[in-house]
């Protein structure tokens, strides 16, 4: 897969969209809107179709030849927002690159609020939706709690890790391997790089056309990927420190539990087969040696995955230029 390298503009705007036919037009118009306001910026718009179904890529033709800013790719079916965003990252030429919802809660008019942090030497600037136009018990209190449990856990402290609106300079955005729904933990990702992250309060509008793609499957879907983030973080490239502590742990209590049951039959005569504790030291001995082993075939693992060609994790059907 051929991608182009250089940063020959200033700013490439990424949006990935999925069935969002009613608002792609007016999405594409606050952009340039926005864009206009910063005279002087070269920009392009990438929107990236992850496989709609309701028309929403015949509305992206027709608005491309309207606009020659917009850079439209097509995904051949539904891949998800973190593959849409990374086939985005992949694709920029610009030297910042901003994130943003396709639904229109994102306002255009705050990206001038991340650039001039940006400007200000960071690496990162993630929006905060200080006034956020969603349910509260639905949609805002569930994301309180997850962003306190994420900032806790990751040592990257924002107030809303949801919120797409960010801007990244480039050379960050692009040296981030994305899977999952990872693409909202990118800050954390990132961080391993020592990279500076800022955070801006931006408008949130409430969504007006359209349905909202979230529900509880995907904040279970988080969970889990949360607590892929935290291994990455910590021990992606130690993986025996989390398997072979277990694997200690484990084998040390099964040893002490054997060694227990041998003074209670060998020095004070007292019957052992029969007891419960016997098969738990067994079994604790056994789980500890799996443990070790895991961690060592783990450590295999990622030697071969960091020695190992990227993989994509999208299949593009067609690029408009």
């Amino acid at each position: 897969m051929q991608l182009k390298e250089a940063y020959d503009i200033d700013l490439s705007i990424v949006v990935p969209v999925f069935n969002e036919k009613e608002n792609i037009r007016d999405l594409c118009h606050g952009i340039s809107e926005a864009m206009i306001k910063l005279s002087g910026k070269t920009y392009e718009i990438i929107i990236v179709d992850d496989g709609s179904t309701d028309g929403t890529y015949e509305v992206l033709k027709e608005l491309k030849y309207q606009n020659a800013h917009l850079k439209v790719i097509k995904f051949r079916r539904n891949f998800g927002q973190t593959a849409a965003m990374k086939a985005g990252f992949d694709y920029s030429r610009g030297k910042v690159i901003v994130t943003m919802d396709g639904d229109l809660q994102n306002d255009p008019s705050d990206i001038s609020l991340l650039l001039d942090k940006i400007d200000e030497g960071f690496d990162i600037v993630s929006g905060w939706r200080y006034h956020r136009k969603d349910p509260f018990l639905k949609r805002r209190l569930p994301s309180m709690i997850a962003n306190k449990i994420i900032s806790m856990t990751t040592k990257v402290k924002l107030h809303d890790y949801g919120c797409s609106l960010k801007a990244f300079k480039n050379e960050v955005a692009k040296n981030i391997a994305l899977y999952g729904e990872m693409h909202r933990f990118i800050p954390a990702l990132a961080s391993w790089m020592g990279v500076s992250v800022a955070e801006v309060k931006v408008n949130h509008l409430p969504r007006t056309k359209g349905s909202s793609k979230y529900g509880i499957s995907r904040t279970l879907r988080v969970v889990l990927d949360l607590i892929t983030v935290k291994f990455l973080l910590s021990f992606s490239t130690k993986p025996i420190q989390v398997f072979g502590f277990l694997g200690l742990v484990s084998g040390f209590l099964g040893f002490a539990i054997g060694l227990y049951l041998s003074v209670a039959r060998l020095v004070f005569g007292q019957p052992i087969a029969g007891r419960p504790m016997l098969l738990m030291a067994v079994f604790l001995m056994f789980l500890g040696v799996q443990f070790i082993t895991m961690g060592l075939l783990a450590e295999i693992q990622i030697r071969t995955y960091h020695e190992a060609q990227n993989k994509p994790i999208y299949v593009i059907k067609e690029i408009m230029e």
